[in-house]
């Protein structure tokens, strides 16, 4: 059973090992290098704690087309406040931070995720702000731009999520959203900004190769 943060970060650290995002090389992250057996190893823990899958493990499509873009147009968030939401591993909060935001935030709900991030915020000698809390809904979060990797791959999900990103489009705040295609995208107030081939597993996805598109949610 993992009792604290020092026991997550732990299983973080025997479960995975470090490597590069196939699009993004330049940033290092905690990986899995074969999914089942950590989905196997977090199972005797997740139903005792209740935990989501450990998807903080895999470098996503969504997240990777994100993290790509931001590098290739610093400008989009150079001196800007970023607020990376479910940042998984953080691969899109990490590109922010070393593309120059003024401060960058990943929020997460998950206590492997979080460790996740701070580990792999410190393989990349960035600072970025953890904050474990269920942001949807919430306006007392200042942000300047809003990311959203790979998260409306759920109906649940997507519901809760979606209202809230457009209230924050529809209030001046710049919301981008990487996805591959996942079933409750929005189908409509969408605006495409660039599109990424990103390599990927079959362990993971039905395909080598994910076309991700990233958009920008209007007002």
């Amino acid at each position: 059973m993992i009792r604290g943060s020092s026991d997550a970060a732990d299983f973080v650290l025997r479960q995975t090992a470090l490597g590069h995002p196939a699009l993004v090389p330049e940033i290092a992250l905690r990986l899995a290098s074969d999914a089942l057996p950590l989905w196997h190893a977090t199972e005797e823990v997740l139903s005792a704690e209740g935990l989501p899958p450990p998807y903080w493990a895999f470098a996503w499509p969504g997240g990777q087309a994100l993290a790509r873009h931001i590098l290739d147009h610093p400008e989009t968030v150079a001196g800007k406040r970023v607020l990376d939401v479910g940042a998984g591993s953080g691969i899109a909060a990490i590109a922010a931070a070393k593309a120059g935001a003024a401060r960058t935030t990943a929020i997460e709900i998950d206590p492997f995720a979080i460790a996740a991030l701070r580990i792999n915020s410190g393989e990349n000698a960035v600072a970025i702000e953890i904050l474990e809390v269920d942001p949807i809904g919430r306006s007392d979060l200042a942000a300047d731009i809003v990311l959203i990797g790979d998260l409306c791959y759920e109906r649940p999900m997507a519901d809760r999520l979606v209202p809230w990103l457009k209230q924050l489009a529809g209030a001046g705040t710049l919301v981008l959203l990487g996805d591959p295609g996942r079933a409750y995208l929005p189908k409509a107030g969408l605006v495409e900004v660039a599109r990424h081939l990103v390599p990927t597993s079959r362990e993971l996805e039905d395909r080598e190769i994910r076309e991700t598109v990233i958009w920008r949610l209007a007002g």
